[in-house]
């Protein structure tokens, strides 16, 4: 163990009346699953299953949502092979319990990580394969694991130039910790690339993994419905917004509103516990705003449908045509724009697109997107697609057509990580 991996460890456990409070503090403002808050501390919800067992680690929703498609694949091909799947945020396990299989996959919380936390998680567990996804690297979960023999994988590995910079100051934790991964697969060159230098000396890429999810899923009926209700209507999706984007998404509606009369503006949050503020906002600016979670009606009257609910993006992407992708205006990295992709609709975003840096370049040399660096900027943006359908509908195809090109990054994947597998359980095709 190196001497800064050593003063961690020292004062992860020195610090634990911090941690604790520092947990509570998150518990308070909804940060944290009450009822399940055991689990962070390393206490299983449930017993293990008998059998191999492969552990999934994803820090949070687009992390989890890119590995849905490996997952379904892997339990139709190793049908021995039972998968946990851990992630550290209250929304994420909401999606999740939806979206697992319960026979065979299931959600627990992350430990925090304390030493005795991850003993004690790792004790019960006992997981044969670790599958790390992206950049979430916890020193004591990531030692304690490889100390134990278990083979960890890092999949669809970022490192943004944030944290690239901020782990070259501490190169003699770094090193070690990516040492530890056996396989190291990035998301695109880019990654690969400032992976390697610090430490991953095989780092590679054989694509994007969120390239390759299915397309999100949606209630028919439901699609139907409000289909229905907003006929003819002009519409547009600010989707998985973060603060201060919903200001920027209401000042495209003021500005567009006049000469587009009927306009619906549809924002779905990336965390609904912000819903209230972010309602209160909306309705100060003489907006009329219609809640989902409290399925306030759609009306003529609604300027502002209030998407603060979980797992329904399939939903209004099919419904918008024109999606304007949320934590990239401001600097948060963005979010997955292939999921925009695969339901036909034109994409506009914000500057910050770093956590799908080669995903969005393939899409923008396509000519796929529209970039936008401020609200005046996107209300430009989405006038034009309002007003040309023509623009709209190529702009969607060459997006279409971008999503087409990356689906076989999941086979790539599942063939690179093929011999852990096949050392974990044999494949369906040779049972």
């Amino acid at each position: 163990m190196t001497s800064m991996l050593s003063l961690y460890r020292g004062a992860t456990t020195a610090l634990g009346p911090l941690v604790a409070l520092y947990l509570a503090h998150r518990m308070a403002r909804g940060k944290e699953d009450r009822d399940r808050f055991p689990e962070r501390q390393g206490h299983a919800g449930r017993a293990r299953p008998p059998g191999p067992l492969l552990w999934v680690h994803a820090a949070s929703i687009g992390e989890a949502v890119s590995m849905l498609a490996l997952i379904d694949r892997l339990l139709v091909e190793r049908p021995a092979v039972s998968v946990l799947v851990t992630t550290g945020t209250v929304t994420s396990a909401r999606l999740l319990a939806h979206r697992l299989p319960a026979d065979r996959a299931w959600h627990q919380y992350v430990p925090v990580d304390r030493p005795a936390y991850v003993r004690r998680f790792l004790e019960h567990w006992k997981p044969d394969l670790a599958l790390w996804v992206e950049s979430e690297l916890w020193p004591n979960l990531i030692s304690e694991t490889d100390r134990r023999g278990i083979p960890l994988l890092l999949l669809n590995g970022r490192m943004s130039m944030r944290s690239f910079r901020g782990w070259q100051r501490m190169r003699g934790l770094i090193g070690p910790l990516l040492a530890c991964f056996e396989l190291c697969l990035a998301q695109d060159g880019i990654q690969a690339a400032r992976l390697r230098q610090l430490g991953a000396a095989g780092a590679t890429s054989v694509g994007d993994l969120k390239a390759a999810a299915a397309p999100l899923p949606y209630d028919e009926s439901e699609l139907g419905r409000i289909a229905a209700r907003v006929a003819d209507r002009p519409l547009w999706l600010a989707a998985s917004t973060h603060e201060g984007e919903e200001e920027a998404a209401a000042d495209v509606h003021r500005a567009l509103m006049r000469e587009r009369p009927g306009l619906l503006t549809i924002i779905a949050l990336r965390h609904p516990a912000r819903a209230d503020d972010v309602s209160k906002m909306l309705q100060a600016r003489g907006l009329n705003v219609a809640r989902r979670s409290r399925d306030e009606p759609l009306d003529s009257t609604t300027d502002i449908y209030l998407v603060d609910t979980l797992g329904e993006l399939g939903l209004f992407y099919r419904l918008a045509g024109i999606a304007f992708i949320g934590g990239s205006l401001n600097p948060r990295g963005g979010h997955n724009p292939l999921e925009a992709a695969l339901l036909d609709c034109a994409i506009l975003h914000g500057p910050d697109m770093s956590n799908c840096a080669g995903m969005a370049d393939s899409l923008a040399q396509a000519g796929a997107t529209i970039t936008i660096h401020d609200a005046p900027e996107l209300t430009e943006g989405v006038r034009r697609l309002l007003h040309d359908p023509v623009e709209r509908a190529a702009r969607a195809a060459a997006a279409a057509g971008i999503a087409a090109e990356n689906q076989a990054v999941l086979d790539a994947v599942l063939a690179r990580i093929a011999p852990w597998l096949g050392r974990l359980a044999p494949h369906a095709a040779s049972a």
